[in-house]
């Protein structure tokens, strides 16, 4: 059985929807991990670091590295096996939206030139994290914002 709630608009949001919105991000950030290892798709690949000093671009406007590549893989990972239950579709959703607003802060507020720079950002990578972390939480506080009751059933 499939509990839904709905809004005043009428909408509903089902835990289907909840594990199908995880695993659809968890893939999102597997595709992103999976890219940014592909010369072409990744220019500059011959460039690439492990972490900070790489001058590798995914899609000739993401600045990556190894490290960044490695962290949306387990992200996507993650994604896609919590997606199995409603609350941890919903936990990844929150969690991996906040991770990615931290990174995209983070991003912010150091100097992209100097060491600080880890993961090797540039202002396309800040702009991808700052999607990434609204889409993802956005998900996952929608679905709280819309479901009542409790996740004891939420198999379904």
């Amino acid at each position: 059985m499939t509990t839904a709630s709905h809004d005043a608009s009428g909408m509903h949001m089902t835990r289907g929807h909840v594990r199908n919105a995880a695993i659809g991000t968890g893939v999102v950030f597997l595709l992103l991990g999976v890219l940014g290892f592909i010369p072409g798709i990744t220019t500059q690949y011959g460039e690439m670091a492990f972490a900070s000093g790489s001058e590798a671009l995914l899609l000739g406007a993401i600045q990556v590295s190894m490290l960044l590549n490695i962290v949306y893989l387990l992200v996507g990972a993650a994604g896609v096996a919590m997606s199995k239950s409603a609350t941890m579709a919903r936990d990844f959703l929150l969690g991996s939206g906040a991770l990615f607003l931290l990174l995209w802060i983070y991003g912010l507020v150091i100097d992209l030139s100097t060491g600080a720079n880890f993961l090797s950002f540039n202002a396309g990578t800040n702009w991808l994290h700052l999607v990434l972390g609204v889409v993802a939480g956005g998900l996952g506080i929608a679905y709280m914002a819309r479901h009542r009751g409790g996740d004891a059933t939420d198999h379904a």
